[in-house]
């Protein structure tokens, strides 16, 4: 999921710089909505792996 929130921010950025600024709002807020479900999901996890009695893996 990271992966995709770096995809949407590069083509952000080279349209960006390109002029499409309709394009390029679109993908930084599907890079922003991406990125923040993935730290959701990390901290989740992480919670998860806590109260199972194993100790987070990095």
């Amino acid at each position: 999921m990271l992966q995709w929130s770096l995809i949407f921010l590069v083509i952000a950025l080279i349209s960006a710089a390109l002029g499409f600024s309709g394009i390029a709002g679109a993908a930084t807020g599907i890079a922003k909505i991406l990125f923040f479900v993935f730290l959701a999901l990390l901290a989740i996890s992480m919670i998860a792996q806590v109260l199972r009695g194993k100790p987070p893996r990095f």
